[in-house]
């Protein structure tokens, strides 16, 4: 379920900042197919890679969690 939740998370604020996939992997210096898979649930992605995303967002890690989906 976690996955998931993260994988929602990801792309809601992909969407939201007007990101694809490809402008979200560039900007977090992880590969395409690395967030299409996170972003479907299928693929576990450690922290690291979180703090990555979310500085690609200009969010802080707290700024991530910070959602309806984890409350």
């Amino acid at each position: 379920m976690i996955k998931q939740n993260i994988g929602k998370r990801i792309k809601e604020l992909r969407k939201r900042v007007g990101f694809s996939q490809e402008e979200l992997a560039f900007r977090s210096d992880l590969d395409r197919t690395y967030i299409n898979s996170v972003e479907n649930g299928r693929r576990n992605i450690s922290i690291v890679n979180i703090e990555k995303i979310s500085l690609a967002f200009e969010y802080s890690l707290k700024d991530f969690f910070d959602s309806k989906i984890f409350g």
